[in-house]
Protein backbone atom coordinates (compact mmCIF):
# COMPACT_ATOMS: atom_id res chain seq x y z
CA UNK A 1 0.00 0.00 0.00
CA UNK A 2 1.15 3.50 -0.86
CA UNK A 3 0.02 6.31 1.45
CA UNK A 4 0.49 9.93 0.40
CA UNK A 5 0.10 13.40 1.87
CA UNK A 6 -1.10 15.95 -0.65
CA UNK A 7 -2.51 19.42 -1.14
CA UNK A 8 -5.43 20.24 -3.41
CA UNK A 9 -7.43 23.44 -3.57
CA UNK A 10 -5.64 24.85 -0.53
CA UNK A 11 -6.56 21.79 1.57
CA UNK A 12 -4.17 19.17 2.93
CA UNK A 13 -5.24 15.55 3.06
CA UNK A 14 -3.92 12.02 2.91
CA UNK A 15 -4.90 9.15 0.71
CA UNK A 16 -4.08 5.82 -0.89
CA UNK A 17 -2.26 5.81 -4.22
CA UNK A 18 -3.86 3.47 -6.76
CA UNK A 19 -2.16 3.62 -10.14
CA UNK A 20 -2.07 7.26 -11.23
CA UNK A 21 -4.82 8.42 -8.86
CA UNK A 22 -5.67 8.76 -5.18
CA UNK A 23 -8.44 7.70 -2.83
CA UNK A 24 -8.87 10.86 -0.75
CA UNK A 25 -9.62 10.02 2.89
CA UNK A 26 -11.51 13.29 3.30
CA UNK A 27 -14.05 12.13 0.71
CA UNK A 28 -13.98 8.36 1.05
CA UNK A 29 -13.52 8.03 4.82
CA UNK A 30 -13.92 11.41 6.56
CA UNK A 31 -13.66 9.83 10.01
CA UNK A 32 -10.03 8.87 9.34
CA UNK A 33 -7.23 11.30 10.29
CA UNK A 34 -6.25 13.94 7.74
CA UNK A 35 -2.62 14.13 8.93
CA UNK A 36 -0.09 11.34 8.39
CA UNK A 37 1.40 11.43 11.89
CA UNK A 38 -2.09 11.13 13.35
CA UNK A 39 -2.84 8.21 11.05
CA UNK A 40 0.36 6.41 12.04
CA UNK A 41 -0.40 6.89 15.74
CA UNK A 42 -3.81 5.22 15.43
CA UNK A 43 -2.81 2.71 12.75
CA UNK A 44 -3.50 -0.42 14.84
CA UNK A 45 -7.11 0.75 15.23
CA UNK A 46 -7.73 1.83 11.63
CA UNK A 47 -5.52 -0.42 9.49
CA UNK A 48 -8.35 -2.76 8.50
CA UNK A 49 -10.55 0.20 7.52
CA UNK A 50 -7.80 1.74 5.41
CA UNK A 51 -6.89 -1.53 3.68
CA UNK A 52 -10.54 -2.08 2.78
CA UNK A 53 -10.91 1.29 1.06
CA UNK A 54 -9.60 0.26 -2.39
CA UNK A 55 -12.44 -2.26 -2.65
CA UNK A 56 -15.04 0.25 -1.44
CA UNK A 57 -14.09 3.61 -2.95
CA UNK A 58 -12.95 4.86 -6.33
CA UNK A 59 -9.50 6.40 -6.82
CA UNK A 60 -10.98 9.51 -8.40
CA UNK A 61 -8.33 12.15 -7.63
CA UNK A 62 -5.67 12.19 -10.39
CA UNK A 63 -2.14 12.46 -9.03
CA UNK A 64 -1.49 15.04 -11.74
CA UNK A 65 -4.13 17.32 -10.19
CA UNK A 66 -2.56 17.56 -6.71
CA UNK A 67 0.69 18.69 -5.13
CA UNK A 68 2.30 15.80 -3.32
CA UNK A 69 3.73 16.85 0.05
CA UNK A 70 6.43 15.17 2.09
CA UNK A 71 4.60 12.04 3.31
CA UNK A 72 5.11 13.20 6.91
CA UNK A 73 4.97 16.99 6.49
CA UNK A 74 5.75 17.77 10.13
CA UNK A 75 7.87 14.99 11.68
CA UNK A 76 9.03 15.44 15.24
CA UNK A 77 12.51 14.15 14.38
CA UNK A 78 14.65 13.54 11.31
CA UNK A 79 17.68 11.37 12.01
CA UNK A 80 20.35 10.32 9.53
CA UNK A 81 23.26 7.92 9.56
CA UNK A 82 26.50 8.76 7.77
CA UNK A 83 29.18 6.63 6.09
CA UNK A 84 26.91 3.64 5.64
CA UNK A 85 27.93 2.22 2.24
CA UNK A 86 31.46 0.81 1.73
CA UNK A 87 31.95 2.56 -1.60
CA UNK A 88 30.93 5.95 -0.15
CA UNK A 89 33.29 5.45 2.80
CA UNK A 90 36.11 4.78 0.30
CA UNK A 91 35.40 7.85 -1.84
CA UNK A 92 35.28 9.97 1.33
CA UNK A 93 38.77 8.82 2.28
CA UNK A 94 37.61 7.35 5.58
CA UNK A 95 38.00 3.97 7.25
CA UNK A 96 35.00 1.67 7.47
CA UNK A 97 33.20 2.70 10.67
CA UNK A 98 33.02 0.31 13.58
CA UNK A 99 30.30 2.41 15.21
CA UNK A 100 27.23 4.05 13.69
CA UNK A 101 27.62 7.77 12.98
CA UNK A 102 24.43 9.73 13.56
CA UNK A 103 23.35 13.32 12.99
CA UNK A 104 20.07 15.21 12.75
CA UNK A 105 18.36 17.15 10.00
CA UNK A 106 16.04 19.77 11.41
CA UNK A 107 12.31 19.29 10.69
CA UNK A 108 12.28 22.76 9.10
CA UNK A 109 14.32 21.24 6.24
CA UNK A 110 11.41 18.99 5.17
CA UNK A 111 10.50 19.36 1.52
CA UNK A 112 8.06 17.75 -0.88
CA UNK A 113 9.08 15.05 -3.37
CA UNK A 114 8.74 17.37 -6.38
CA UNK A 115 9.26 20.79 -4.78
CA UNK A 116 12.28 22.99 -5.54
CA UNK A 117 15.45 22.74 -3.46
CA UNK A 118 17.18 26.01 -2.67
CA UNK A 119 20.79 26.81 -3.62
CA UNK A 120 21.67 28.81 -0.51
CA UNK A 121 23.02 32.33 -0.47
CA UNK A 122 25.60 31.22 2.11
CA UNK A 123 27.34 28.59 -0.07
CA UNK A 124 27.84 27.25 -3.58
CA UNK A 125 28.83 23.75 -2.40
CA UNK A 126 25.41 22.13 -2.71
CA UNK A 127 25.42 18.35 -3.03
CA UNK A 128 22.99 15.41 -3.36
CA UNK A 129 22.81 12.08 -1.52
CA UNK A 130 20.36 9.42 -2.69
CA UNK A 131 19.00 7.55 0.33
CA UNK A 132 16.32 5.10 1.33
CA UNK A 133 14.21 6.63 4.10
CA UNK A 134 12.02 4.83 6.59
CA UNK A 135 9.24 6.10 8.85
CA UNK A 136 8.73 4.90 12.40
CA UNK A 137 5.32 3.36 13.11
CA UNK A 138 5.05 3.54 16.88
CA UNK A 139 6.64 4.92 20.01
CA UNK A 140 9.57 2.68 20.91
CA UNK A 141 12.72 2.40 23.03
CA UNK A 142 15.34 -0.36 23.47
CA UNK A 143 14.17 -2.28 20.40
CA UNK A 144 15.95 -5.58 19.78
CA UNK A 145 17.28 -6.06 16.25
CA UNK A 146 15.13 -9.15 15.70
CA UNK A 147 12.02 -7.10 16.61
CA UNK A 148 12.94 -3.93 14.74
CA UNK A 149 10.83 -4.66 11.66
CA UNK A 150 7.72 -4.31 13.82
CA UNK A 151 8.33 -0.58 14.42
CA UNK A 152 8.75 0.39 10.74
CA UNK A 153 5.64 1.94 9.23
CA UNK A 154 7.02 2.19 5.71
CA UNK A 155 9.67 3.33 3.26
CA UNK A 156 10.34 6.35 1.02
CA UNK A 157 13.00 7.72 -1.32
CA UNK A 158 14.96 10.69 -0.03
CA UNK A 159 17.72 13.14 -0.84
CA UNK A 160 20.01 14.07 2.07
CA UNK A 161 20.86 17.43 0.49
CA UNK A 162 24.13 18.69 1.95
CA UNK A 163 25.98 22.01 2.01
CA UNK A 164 29.52 20.66 2.08
CA UNK A 165 31.58 23.60 3.31
CA UNK A 166 29.15 24.10 6.21
CA UNK A 167 29.05 20.35 6.86
CA UNK A 168 32.84 19.96 7.07
CA UNK A 169 33.62 23.28 8.77
CA UNK A 170 33.28 21.60 12.17
CA UNK A 171 32.86 18.10 13.55
CA UNK A 172 29.10 18.65 13.83
CA UNK A 173 27.05 18.13 10.64
CA UNK A 174 23.69 19.52 11.76
CA UNK A 175 23.82 22.97 10.14
CA UNK A 176 25.33 21.71 6.89
CA UNK A 177 22.54 19.14 6.64
CA UNK A 178 19.61 21.31 7.74
CA UNK A 179 19.29 24.26 5.37
CA UNK A 180 15.68 25.02 4.45
CA UNK A 181 14.25 22.67 1.75
CA UNK A 182 17.18 20.22 2.12
CA UNK A 183 15.20 17.17 3.25
CA UNK A 184 12.95 16.16 0.34
CA UNK A 185 11.46 12.68 0.59
CA UNK A 186 8.54 10.66 -0.72
CA UNK A 187 6.79 10.48 -3.08
CA UNK A 188 4.69 8.43 -0.64
CA UNK A 189 5.13 5.88 2.14
CA UNK A 190 5.20 2.29 0.89
CA UNK A 191 4.19 -0.15 3.61
CA UNK A 192 6.55 -3.02 4.46
CA UNK A 193 4.26 -5.72 3.05
CA UNK A 194 4.62 -4.15 -0.39
CA UNK A 195 8.36 -3.48 -0.15
CA UNK A 196 9.31 -6.94 1.08
CA UNK A 197 13.01 -7.12 1.93
CA UNK A 198 14.19 -3.50 2.40
CA UNK A 199 17.78 -4.68 1.97
CA UNK A 200 17.42 -5.77 -1.66
CA UNK A 201 16.41 -2.54 -3.43
CA UNK A 202 18.21 -0.81 -6.26
CA UNK A 203 18.92 2.87 -5.61
CA UNK A 204 19.91 5.47 -8.21
CA UNK A 205 20.52 9.21 -8.50
CA UNK A 206 20.45 11.24 -11.72
CA UNK A 207 21.48 14.88 -12.18
CA UNK A 208 20.06 16.36 -15.39
CA UNK A 209 19.59 12.80 -16.65
CA UNK A 210 23.20 11.77 -15.96
CA UNK A 211 23.46 8.78 -13.62
CA UNK A 212 25.64 9.76 -10.67
CA UNK A 213 24.84 7.04 -8.11
CA UNK A 214 23.79 3.41 -8.49
CA UNK A 215 23.84 0.77 -5.77
CA UNK A 216 21.61 -1.55 -3.78
CA UNK A 217 20.43 -1.39 -0.19
CA UNK A 218 22.01 -4.81 0.42
CA UNK A 219 25.30 -2.88 0.62
CA UNK A 220 24.28 -0.95 3.74
CA UNK A 221 26.98 -1.39 6.39
CA UNK A 222 24.42 -1.02 9.17
CA UNK A 223 21.01 -2.08 7.89
CA UNK A 224 17.63 -0.67 8.89
CA UNK A 225 17.22 -3.03 11.82
CA UNK A 226 20.78 -2.42 13.07
CA UNK A 227 20.01 1.29 13.01
CA UNK A 228 16.80 0.97 15.02
CA UNK A 229 18.38 -1.31 17.61
CA UNK A 230 21.28 1.10 18.10
CA UNK A 231 19.55 4.46 18.15
CA UNK A 232 16.74 3.34 20.45
CA UNK A 233 19.30 2.59 23.14
CA UNK A 234 19.80 6.36 23.31
CA UNK A 235 16.41 7.89 22.62
CA UNK A 236 12.73 7.21 22.17
CA UNK A 237 11.48 7.12 18.60
CA UNK A 238 7.96 8.40 17.99
CA UNK A 239 5.33 7.53 15.38
CA UNK A 240 6.13 9.55 12.26
CA UNK A 241 9.84 10.05 12.95
CA UNK A 242 11.88 9.97 9.73
CA UNK A 243 15.24 8.24 9.29
CA UNK A 244 17.67 8.61 6.37
CA UNK A 245 19.76 5.45 5.97
CA UNK A 246 22.93 6.61 4.19
CA UNK A 247 24.12 7.15 0.62
CA UNK A 248 26.29 5.14 -1.80
CA UNK A 249 29.26 6.39 -3.83
CA UNK A 250 28.93 9.02 -6.53
CA UNK A 251 28.31 12.22 -4.59
CA UNK A 252 29.46 15.48 -6.13
CA UNK A 253 32.08 16.53 -3.60
CA UNK A 254 34.08 13.30 -4.11
CA UNK A 255 34.45 13.82 -7.86
CA UNK A 256 37.70 15.20 -9.26
CA UNK A 257 37.11 18.05 -9.69
CA UNK A 258 34.00 18.27 -7.47
CA UNK A 259 30.64 18.70 -9.22
CA UNK A 260 28.34 20.74 -7.04
CA UNK A 261 24.73 21.46 -7.93
CA UNK A 262 23.84 24.63 -9.81
CA UNK A 263 20.62 26.57 -10.28
CA UNK A 264 18.24 24.78 -12.71
CA UNK A 265 19.85 21.37 -12.16
CA UNK A 266 17.28 18.59 -11.69
CA UNK A 267 18.04 15.80 -9.21
CA UNK A 268 16.09 12.56 -9.46
CA UNK A 269 16.29 9.77 -6.85
CA UNK A 270 14.82 6.35 -7.69
CA UNK A 271 14.43 3.30 -5.45
CA UNK A 272 13.00 -0.02 -6.62
CA UNK A 273 9.48 -0.80 -5.30
CA UNK A 274 9.25 2.65 -3.70
CA UNK A 275 9.26 5.23 -6.50
CA UNK A 276 11.08 8.41 -7.39
CA UNK A 277 11.42 11.99 -6.23
CA UNK A 278 12.63 14.81 -8.46
CA UNK A 279 13.65 18.30 -7.37
CA UNK A 280 14.84 21.32 -9.34
CA UNK A 281 17.54 23.52 -7.83
CA UNK A 282 16.58 27.20 -7.53
CA UNK A 283 18.43 30.16 -6.00
CA UNK A 284 17.39 30.89 -2.44
CA UNK A 285 14.81 33.71 -2.64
Amino acid sequence: MKLASFESGGRESIGIVVGDALIDFARAAPDLPSDMRDLIRVWPDVEQTVRALPSQAEADVPLASVRLLAPVPRPQKILAIGLNYDDHVAESGREKPKQQTWFSKMPSAVNGPYDPVQLPKASSQLDYEAEMVFVIGKRCRHVKKEEAASVVFGYCAGNDVSVRDWQFATGQFVLGKSFDTHAPFGPWIVTPDEVGNPHALGIRCFVNGEKRQESNTRHLIFNVFDQIAHVTQALTLEAGDVIYTGTPAGVGFAMKPPKFLQADDVVRIEIDKIGAIENRIIPEP
